[in-house]
């Protein structure tokens, strides 16, 4: 039998919760869950896609309601990793350019989390929907709460020890089923980094990422051990369906964990789930409530996956890069 160490295994949580109009109430929400996920053992809590505010079915209250980077939310968040002891990950809206924030805020090297990135650069903005479309889709016939000139950036924090060890701006904004999420917010231009938690690299990538194979085939070919999905899933016919095809097939294509999270409420599923690395589901929530949901990671059988199953070292197709 191989021996085993603690960095052999690696206790996660996933909480799933209906995000509050205000975020003072969805810092202590989070601040509960934090201290219940570690008082189980778990080194690192996944949190659903935009965490400071949210309003129903209104999908621009979530960007209208964004906040600079050293603001009082992602202040918030800081603490609550510092006080609980545990690596936060999840996405919030931020407000202006975050090229511009002090270097100190988003360092490459917290505690002992090592972050592993590429840059890529994307060539050009999203593009433009037609002005009927634009005009059909707009709320009661009004203008975005943020208009196209000052769009935010939703962007996906890795918070451990007070610090934010990385940070990734989505990449594929949900301009889909009718809904234009570049009306309000600006595209990344890299791909998603991976970071360290206790000898596990584990990637990270926002909701509408995930029916993009590359990005996780990105995160796997530079070594991810598991990839975290951040998520507010929209309810509508086969989407439910379509989360959980997809999350088990970047899952099992990479031979990763895959860790996913959705808001749930009456506008997003819920339905998060802790997929092993055959795509086979270990834990899993509900559709219609909070919940939390914890699994172990365990080398051995990542190892296993992998050498029944070489899909990385078969594959015939050049790394994923930017366009």
């Amino acid at each position: 039998m191989m021996a085993t160490s603690a960095t052999d295994r690696l206790k996660v949580t996933v909480a799933q919760f209906t995000v509050a109009c205000e975020p003072e109430r969805n810092l202590e929400i989070i601040d509960d869950l934090a201290a219940k996920a570690a008082a189980q053992g778990a080194r690192l809590l996944v949190l659903p896609e935009g965490l400071i505010a949210r309003d129903g079915d209104d999908d621009a209250f979530a960007a209208a309601h964004a906040q600079p980077l050293d603001g009082p939310f992602v202040q918030g968040l800081r603490r609550i990793s510092a006080n609980r002891g545990i690596t936060l990950m999840g996405t919030v809206h931020i407000a202006g350019d975050p090229d511009d924030a002090d270097p100190d805020e988003v360092g490459n090297v917290s505690g002992n989390t090592v972050v592993v990135s590429e840059n890529h650069m994307a060539n050009g903005p999203a593009p433009e929907k037609p002005e009927k479309e634009r005009a059909e889709t707009g709320s009661a016939g009004q203008e975005p709460a943020v208009g196209r000139g000052s769009r935010v950036s939703n962007m996906f924090l890795v918070i451990r020890d007070g610090g934010i060890a990385a940070s990734y701006r989505k990449l594929h904004l949900y301009d889909a089923f009718s809904a234009w999420e570049s009306d309000v917010v600006r595209p990344g231009n890299e791909l998603p980094p991976i970071v360290d938690i206790d000898g596990w690299k584990i990637g990270v990538m926002t909701c509408y990422d995930v029916r993009f194979p590359e990005t996780a085939r990105s995160l796997a070919v530079r070594g991810a051990d598991a990839i975290v999905v951040s998520a507010a899933w929209v309810r509508g016919p086969a989407k439910e369906y379509h989360w959980a095809l997809m999350t088990a097939a970047r899952a099992v294509e990479n031979t990763c964990y895959v860790l996913a999270c959705s808001e749930v409420s009456k506008r997003n599923i819920g339905c998060s789930r802790i997929i092993g690395p055959l795509g086979e589901v270990i834990a899993r929530a509900g559709n219609s409530s909070a919940e939390m949901i914890t699994a172990t990671l365990d080398r051995t059988v990542l190892v296993e996956a992998r050498r029944s199953l070489p899909v990385l070292e078969n594959r015939r197709f050049a790394d994923p890069q930017l366009r």
